[in-house]
C-alpha cells in the first residue's frame, strides 16, 4: 500500500486528542464537547468535523461509505472519499451493510444499521439554542440548568404562525431524557433512527470545533408537545418511479417533458438494491 500522506492523515498526538474528545462525548451523549479542530485539506464547512472524527478512529481493516444528502456520488461525497482512500488506502463501499463507518451528511441511510458500525454526521451548527441565544456563554449555562424553554418557545411561535411545527431538518431532540441535543440537518424523518440505534452515531462540528454523541440503545426524544405531536414528512401512497419502494424518505422532482411531479429514492444505494432485487 503506498499512501501518499501519512495513515489517516493525523499525528499521533492530534488523533489521541480527537479520541479523548469522542470518548468524553460517548460518555456524555447529548453533551457537546470542545476539540481543537484542525486544519483539513478541505474547506469548513464541506464535512471537516466529520472527516476528522472518521480519520481519527479509522483502522486499516475498515470499510468506509460516504453519503451527501443521500447520494454516493455528489461532489462532496466523492471527493471525501478520495482524501480517505488517499490517506488510508482502506476499502471504499456504497453499501450501507457492508460499512464499518459511514459519513454522512443530511442524511441516516435507510437499510437499519448494526452493532459493529459507527456512523459520523456533518455538522454544521451543532448548538441548538443559538437561534435565540448568539452567546456561547450563555448556552452552556442554559445547558447545565436544563433551561429549554427558549426551544420549546421557538416550536410554540411556529405552531402560532403556521398551525404546526415548521422545521424542515435538524428538529431538536433530546437524548438520554437529558440535553437537547441538534441532530444535524437531517429530514424529520429521520429522527427516529437516533432512537435505540444499535450503531454508535457521532456527529463532528469542524467550524465550530465540536463534537457530540448518542451512544447505542439510547433514548432519543424529538421535541414536541402534547396536543401538538411530532410529524415526519407525508410520504403515504408515494412511491419510487424506479424501484418501486414506498416508506422512504423520497425526492420529489419533475418530468422536464411532461411536467409531472414524480418521486424517486433519496438514498441511492438503496434504491439501486431494491432495482436489482426486482430484476434478480
Amino acid at each position: 500500500m503506498n499512501l501518499q500522506y501519512k495513515f489517516a492523515f493525523f499525528d499521533e498526538g492530534s488523533i489521541r486528542e480527537i479520541r479523548r474528545a469522542t470518548l468524553k462525548a460517548v460518555a456524555i451523549p447529548g453533551y457537546q464537547v470542545p476539540f481543537a479542530s484542525r486544519e483539513m485539506p478541505i474547506a469548513r464547512g464541506w464535512g471537516t468535523g466529520g472527516l476528522q472524527l472518521t480519520l481519527s478512529l479509522i483502522g486499516k481493516e475498515d470499510t468506509v461509505k460516504v453519503i451527501d444528502q443521500g447520494s454516493d456520488e455528489s461532489v462532496n461525497a466523492v471527493n471525501i472519499k478520495k482524501l480517505i482512500t488517499k490517506t488510508t488506502g482502506v476499502d471504499i463501499t456504497d453499501q450501507t451493510g457492508e460499512a464499518t463507518i459511514i459519513q454522512s451528511r443530511h442524511r441516516i441511510p435507510e437499510v437499519p444499521l448494526h452493532p459493529k458500525q459507527i456512523l459520523v454526521l456533518q455538522v454544521p451548527i451543532p448548538e441548538p439554542l443559538r437561534e435565540f441565544e448568539p452567546s456561547e456563554l450563555e448556552t452552556k449555562k442554559l445547558h447545565g440548568d436544563k433551561e429549554y424553554s427558549g426551544a420549546w418557545l421557538m416550536l410554540f411561535e411556529q405552531i402560532m404562525k403556521y398551525g404546526k411545527t415548521s422545521t424542515g431538518a435538524d428538529h431538536p431532540v433530546t437524548v438520554h431524557d437529558r440535553y437537547v441535543m441538534a441532530p444535524s440537518p437531517i429530514p424529520r424523518f429521520d429522527n427516529s433512527k437516533l432512537h435505540y440505534s444499535e450503531a454508535l452515531i457521532l456527529l463532528g462540528a469542524g467550524r465550530e470545533k465540536k463534537i457530540y454523541a448518542v451512544p447505542p440503545y439510547t433514548k432519543v426524544v424529538s421535541l414536541a408537545f402534547d396536543d401538538y405531536p411530532f410529524e415526519v414528512e407525508r410520504i403515504d401512497g408515494i412511491t419510487c418511479r424506479k424501484c418501486g419502494s414506498a416508506g422512504v424518505f423520497m425526492d420529489e422532482l419533475v418530468d422536464e417533458e411532461t411536467a409531472e411531479k414524480y418521486h424517486l429514492c433519496n438514498d441511492t444505494s438503496y434504491c439501486l438494491a431494491k432495482m436489482n432485487e426486482r430484476l434478480g
